[in-house]
């Protein structure tokens, strides 16, 4: 899931002043206007129970995960019972698949997470293929399975909690600079690129929702870098409906550089907008280590300027391009999706829309749409790696 649909704000109707900052309820106000746009530091909210689960497991989960210790407890506890949900991409995953998992200090001394899958072993490598998740997401649980897929197709599959999500070090769901994020990207994915089995081969790069425009900020840093990119229901336009206007941004804006980890008033679930599956919308509560809190101050100002960066160069995505959107969507914009392949200079690009599809094609449409997809991007790869 992602941010889109959580950037819309609540009114209370609370002056500012300096002196809040030291109470237990910061609020933050434009004074004198009655057209304004209110920011409130939301109070930490406890995790509903996850139903099925033992009152032991839901404590586990219950604790504050704003540090990557707890995080990593919490994952530990439950990454068991998340492979044995009743869900496509765990059932009818491949088996023999060959997985590492390794923690690496990076260059701003923090440790990243980081996770491969490889084809069962004799079978020859055909590309590298590098995740970037989505905001309200992590490398693993439902990735476990989509990684799982492509594997077994002969892809050597790595993927990376970015700072501050997942089993990453950093605050939760915090984004200090969209900058800096792509560029923790950029310094891990290079590292696992220069790995000698895998010199030669052809590297892509899939990016989710979020992960999506950080894709594409990673592809305008280091334009051929890559093979080739792929997008899944990117993130590369907040939707304007949920955009604040002019004179709010500024307000938004100079409240990040004061308080910049608070967090906005509480966002609505995303889950239903996300999963057209009921019954695998259930599962996402099993996603223990996702940010699923309220976007904090500084994370919504980066993710706002991110995407008009992005709007505004998407004439310079060059390299070849596969862009999948569900065309009922309404956490990102399909139509957007429709413009970025539009304005790309790419000569090899590919748009897929899928008819009735929500924002999670991969993980929360039904079983044939998901192996659909699946399918799609295997074979996108495959055509790719034959022209190597």
């Amino acid at each position: 899931m992602d941010v889109s649909g959580a950037l819309g704000f609540q009114q209370l109707e609370l002056p500012f002043c300096p002196q809040q900052l030291q109470t237990q309820k910061p609020t933050f106000s434009v004074p004198r206007r009655r057209n304004h746009l209110i920011v409130a530091a939301a109070k930490t909210k406890r995790r509903p129970p996850i139903e099925g689960v033992s009152e032991e497991l839901n404590l586990i989960a219950d604790q504050s995960l704003d540090f990557a210790p707890a995080r990593r407890r919490v994952r530990s506890a439950f990454v068991d019972l998340q492979q044995q949900l009743d869900h496509c991409l765990f059932k009818l995953a491949p088996t023999g698949i060959r997985t590492e998992e390794w923690y690496e200090i990076n260059s701003r001394g923090l440790g990243i997470f980081c996770k491969s899958w490889k084809p069962r072993e004799g079978v020859a490598i055909k590309g590298v293929l590098c995740f970037c998740h989505g905001y309200g997401d992590t490398c693993v649980f439902f990735f476990e399975g989509i990684a799982k897929q492509i594997a077994a197709a002969g892809y050597a599959v790595y993927a990376m909690d970015y700072p501050g999500f997942g089993l990453s070090e950093g605050l939760h769901g915090y984004i200090p600079s969209f900058d800096q994020l792509a560029d923790d990207v950029i310094e891990q994915y290079t590292k696992i690129k220069a790995k000698p089995e895998l010199k030669g081969l052809p590297h892509f790069i899939l990016g989710q929702s979020m992960g999506g425009a950080v894709t594409l900020k990673v592809h305008f840093k280091e334009p051929y870098a890559w093979d080739g990119v792929v997008l899944v229901a990117p993130m590369c336009k907040i939707a304007e409906d949920v955009t604040p206007p002019p004179a709010a941004e500024k307000i938004l804006t100079l409240m990040s550089k004061v308080v910049p980890k608070a967090k906005l008033v509480p966002q609505k679930d995303l889950a239903e907008l996300a999963f057209r599956d009921a019954r695998k919308r259930k599962m996402a509560v099993y996603n223990v280590t996702c940010y699923n809190g309220p976007v904090r101050l500084k994370t919504a100002v980066e993710l706002l300027n991110a995407t008009k960066e992005i709007e505004m160069q998407v004439n310079k995505v060059s390299s070849p391009l596969l862009i999948l959107h569900g065309a009922a969507d309404k956490v990102t914009d399909p139509l957007v999706s429709q413009f970025l392949y539009e304005k790309a200079s790419s000569k090899d690009k590919t748009l897929k829309l899928y008819p009735d599809g929500f924002h999670c094609i991969l993980e929360g449409e039904p079983d044939d749409r998901i192996f659909s997809a699946l399918e799609d991007i295997i074979t996108w790869l495959d055509s790719r790696c034959s022209l190597k």
